[in-house]
């Protein structure tokens, strides 16, 4: 497939354009909406089971959201997500605010991962390049690191730990550009899928960047 493509067909400019307004308007206040569920989670103290169950729960409301994302009720359901999503971080924020200068650490981790998203974003955006070539490559990316996380569960290497955070953080910006460019380009037409998966990359680059600069102060 070409790397340069025009939009899709079925898709006029003034189509996509509204899809970019309606996923980056929900991104912004999906994104908004799990910080402040991740700071009541930090305020009373979560502790790492609560954070699992969590996280669990919200894997399942991820499913339910993306089954929900062409009816009424998606808004409701995407917020339930992301709100349950944020709220797990609660336990690992804590930990990493509670280390030397640990508020400094997690605001330079939202700031670089600020600074990579709409980079990468404003690039797709503009050169509208098609991305789609690297869906395969990512995928398989994807697994490895799923793959490395469950060997890492029982093995609990910090080196292996370290460079599955340095890949995910890799893919990451891969997937920025790529999500990105099916929204430009026709691939995806639901804003709210749009923006699940945008919202997945943020805050996915948020927390390996976070783990890789926290490296010099996690003991």
């Amino acid at each position: 497939m070409n790397q340069q493509s025009v939009i899709s067909p079925s898709l006029s400019t003034t189509d996509v354009n509204k899809m970019l307004k309606n996923t980056y308007m929900l991104l912004a206040m999906t994104l908004a909406f799990s910080a402040v569920t991740a700071g009541l989670a930090m305020a009373i103290n979560i502790g790492p089971m609560m954070s699992l169950g969590l996280s669990l729960g919200s894997l399942v409301l991820l499913f339910v959201t993306l089954k929900k994302a062409d009816s009424a009720a998606a808004i409701f359901w995407v917020f339930a997500f992301t709100g349950m999503q944020g709220a797990s971080l609660g336990y690992i924020l804590n930990h990493y605010a509670g280390m030397a200068n640990g508020p400094g650490l997690i605001m330079q981790a939202l700031g670089l991962t600020s600074i990579i998203f709409v980079s990468l974003s404003a690039y797709a955006l503009t050169t509208k390049k098609d991305f789609s070539f690297m869906g395969g490559f990512l995928f398989a990316g994807l697994l490895v690191m799923i793959g490395a996380m469950v060997i890492n569960i029982f093995v609990g290497s910090s080196i292996l730990f370290m460079a599955m955070n340095a890949g995910i953080a890799l893919l990451m910006t891969g997937f920025i550009l790529y999500d990105t460019s099916r929204i430009v380009n026709g691939g995806e037409t639901n804003y709210v899928r749009a923006t699940i998966s945008l919202y997945l990359d943020f805050l996915n680059l948020f927390i390996s960047l976070l783990h890789l600069m926290g490296i010099g102060s996690d003991d």
